[in-house]
């Protein structure tokens, strides 16, 4: 029993543990009071503007999937925590280091053996969870359309692409900053953005396939109303796709993706299944708004900024003795540098993801505005915005601490409230 203390006595001596530990504990809690505070948001009193879409029982119904997502999340996070902490508290991260230096492999594969092995048992963990979100809640509010099969095949896939995709960046990474001074993080800066752009160039054609099966729009009409549209607005388009989302779930979406002469629109096939070629016009028009309005390069260079400034820090955390010590460690090396370094980077993270939510809500705003002025068609992207949240059970009044922290996306009545105005 001492012998599984020891580390514990030791750990609580350094500052960067301390530090780290109120972090993860500081979030969970941050976490926890704003999904209590939304939770405090739910009653059975429908919105008068979606009066005419939804029924008191359906309305009832989308008030408890809200309660049993946010509850699940809660005991998932908590899940999570306590895990974090043992691990942290009983020496894992060194008892796992020496287990992967055993095997005396190079450096550089011990780097990708010993973060893959915590990728691995990451993965392992989540399993569960998502197991029963998808073939108990989403399955009890009708959403899941997955089968167990598939289920399965998709979390092989998922690590085969980590492989073939991560591996080879993470051994990039570990090369240059083990084998270059402080420098090497505008190196490593470089050719991590060539990776992103080469990424969101070949996701359309080459990743996105292995999970779902996209084809040519069928609905030649509404395709010609579509590249009819485009022409006017001078945007050049690769393709008009429509997604098998059906196989997974009865959710609907759209999307924008790819940018230069790969970039392209896809429909879920859900999405057109339930709304009408106004409606999927001007859905289209604004996810082509994102694109005349520059907000897709203005993603790309935020996201190549957020990366650069995150290496600069790392390089100065790079093989910190006293930050090892906090893990009781009885080795410095790179692998283990940037999982530290990552715990340590999350409040900056958590800022910058603030700066960009609050930049992401201000975009859909204009690419909602976008649609509507290039369409003229306001009430048809009302309907399509209120049957997207019916059909989706989306949370029509959500606590404004959640929104501020998390949403990407203005709440539903925000964004009916500013269409409006534009009339």
């Amino acid at each position: 029993m001492l012998s599984i203390l020891a580390p514990m006595g030791h750990i609580f001596m350094n500052a960067y543990l301390l530090l780290i530990i109120f972090i993860i504990v500081f979030f969970y809690l941050l976490e926890l009071v704003t999904e209590l505070l939304n939770l405090s948001r739910i009653n059975n009193d429908i919105p008068s503007e979606f009066a005419s879409y939804y029924d008191a029982e359906k309305y009832q119904k989308s008030q408890a999937y809200l309660k049993a997502t946010t509850q699940f999340s809660i005991v998932q996070s908590t899940v999570s925590l306590v895990i974090t902490l043992l691990f942290i508290f009983l020496g894992g991260f060194n008892t796992l280091d020496l287990w992967v230096r055993s095997f005396s492999f190079a450096p550089l594969i011990t780097g990708l053996f010993y973060m893959g092995t915590l990728g691995f048992c990451l993965q392992f963990f989540t399993i569960p969870f998502s197991y029963y979100s998808t073939f108990v809640i989403e399955e009890r509010f009708g959403f899941n359309k997955s089968t167990k099969a598939l289920f399965f095949i998709d979390i092989f896939k998922t690590t085969v692409l980590s492989v073939v995709i991560l591996a080879p960046i993470l051994g990039f990474v570990l090369w240059f900053f083990e084998r270059f001074d402080s420098s090497a993080w505008l190196v490593v800066w470089a050719g991590l953005t060539g990776f992103q752009l080469l990424l969101a160039y070949i996701a359309p054609t080459f990743i996105m396939p292995f999970f779902n099966k996209f084809e040519p729009l069928k609905d030649k009409e509404l395709e010609a109303k579509v590249m009819a549209y485009a022409q006017k607005e001078n945007f050049s388009l690769k393709g008009l796709y429509q997604m098998d989302g059906s196989k997974r779930s009865s959710k609907s979406n759209a999307f924008f993706t790819g940018f230069g002469a790969n970039k392209r629109i896809v429909l879920f096939d859900t999405l057109i299944e339930k709304h009408s070629h106004e409606e999927l016009l001007v859905i289209l028009a604004h996810e082509m708004g994102h694109y005349k309005k520059k907000h897709i390069q203005q993603a790309i260079i935020l996201s190549i900024l957020t990366s650069g400034l995150m290496l600069y820090v790392l390089s100065l955390f790079l093989n910190s003795e006293p930050l090892f010590e906090a893990f009781s460690m009885e080795h410095v090396s790179v692998y283990a540098s940037l999982i530290f370094f990552g715990l340590l980077f999350a409040p900056v993270e958590f800022v910058l993801s603030l700066v960009m939510h609050v930049l992401s809500r201000k975009n859909e705003f204009e690419a909602d505005a976008y649609a509507i002025k290039t369409t003229g068609l306001t009430d048809a992207f009302i309907t399509a915005l209120k049957k997207l949240s019916v059909d989706n059970l989306s949370n029509l009044t959500p606590h404004r601490l959640k929104v501020f922290l998390e949403y990407s996306h203005p709440p539903i009545l925000d964004r009916i409230k500013a269409i409006r105005l534009l009339q």
